[in-house]
């Protein structure tokens, strides 16, 4: 179970709290009792972090990962128990128009971090998120393992597979004989109310609806991993947990994912997208693409067997989730209000599907 009486109290550092993923976690962490601190860029003008209201729950501190003076004195500042590294250039397609500044952030940016840590005297436990497209994808129907190499074809992808061959090294080089455990996340495709971000299937459809356009869809085809963000989040919060209690065995790389049946390609959470909301129906049409990969799976039995983690929602419940968020939202209606109404509404299906009682 993810422990109201584990979080409250404690003193929590969270690089990216300004992103979509970060901004739900900094929600999720204060509502247990946390103490947050967080460190990120400034947030977008439209986004979750300021829809939301989250600056007013968090010690919130701007910053560039990429400045390790900076780094190291909000993490000695803060005196964190837990540390989350959320902050990243996150976008394949941007990562072909700025590789350089993609590589600076994802992989030094996760150095910049982790040598902070090493001198946070009382850190017990670190959880570092990368991404499902950290693995070399050989573009087959199989999932991948945790076992599996590293690798990646555009620069987000290859940024996100050095990431965690940095994290490796820390774990082996400064973390693995006393001091903070460290854990590596490879989740699947986040989806959720309140991500705004440019590229991403599940915004461009909502802000195409929210104009009553067609959207546009530019690859109905691909299959990835997708799950609503609280799901991830579920799993990086159990982890944190577990490390901080001093479970050794927890300190490796972990999937997150959704269940084998729901990964889904993109027409089909279009369609379902587009039938929810009410909206006029997608559109395509060829057009020449930078690279992505085109079948992405993620196995996630170790979360399963080791962790005992399970997803809490079938794809199309994720699907309800967002138009709910957005409509709510697109018809005047307070974010803060729906993003805890909807956190707390997950939080008990999570406790439900970690006791069992959804098989």
């Amino acid at each position: 179970m993810v422990r109201n009486d584990f979080w409250q109290g404690r003193r929590v550092f969270l690089t990216g709290h300004t992103g979509f993923k970060g901004s739900w976690l900094a929600m999720w962490l204060t509502r247990m009792g946390a103490d947050v601190t967080g460190f990120s860029l400034p947030a977008e003008d439209v986004s979750l972090f300021r829809q939301a209201g989250v600056a007013d729950l968090v010690t919130h501190k701007e910053g560039d990962i990429r400045d390790m003076a900076a780094v190291e004195a909000a993490v000695a500042e803060a005196k964190p128990d837990i540390l989350f590294h959320l902050a990243a250039q996150p976008l394949v397609r941007l990562s072909y128009a700025c590789p350089t500044e993609t590589f600076a952030t994802n992989v030094q940016g996760t150095a910049h971090v982790l040598d902070a840590c090493r001198r946070a005297a009382d850190l017990k436990a670190i959880v570092c998120v990368t991404s499902d497209k950290c693995y070399e994808n050989r573009e087959w129907v199989w999932p991948y393992r945790e076992s599996d190499p590293m690798g990646g074809h555009d620069p987000y992808s290859a940024s996100k597979g050095a990431a965690e061959i940095v994290i490796a090294s820390y774990r082996r080089s400064f973390f693995s004989d006393g001091g903070p455990l460290l854990a590596s996340v490879r989740a699947g495709n986040v989806i959720g109310g309140g991500d705004w971000a440019a590229d991403r299937l599940i915004p461009d459809i909502v802000r195409a609806l929210i104009a009553g356009e067609s959207p546009f869809i530019r690859s109905p085809a691909s299959v990835r991993p997708w799950q609503h963000v609280l799901e991830a989040l579920g799993g990086y919060l159990l982890i944190a947990q577990q490390l901080a209690d001093g479970n050794a065995a927890m300190a490796t790389g972990w999937n997150f994912g959704p269940a084998d049946d729901d990964t889904r390609p993109v027409d089909w959470i279009a369609d379902r997208m587009c039938a929810g909301w009410g909206g006029p129906a997608w559109h395509t049409e060829p057009q020449a693409q930078p690279h992505e990969a085109k079948i992405l799976k993620l196995d996630c039995s170790k979360a399963r067997n080791e962790l005992g983690w399970r997803p809490a929602l079938r794809l199309r419940e994720a699907l309800d989730y967002i138009v709910a968020w957005h409509q709510h939202v697109a018809n005047g209606g307070d974010a803060a209000q729906v993003s805890f109404a909807q956190l707390d509404a997950y939080r008990k299906q999570l406790d439900n599907a970690l006791s069992g009682e959804n098989g």
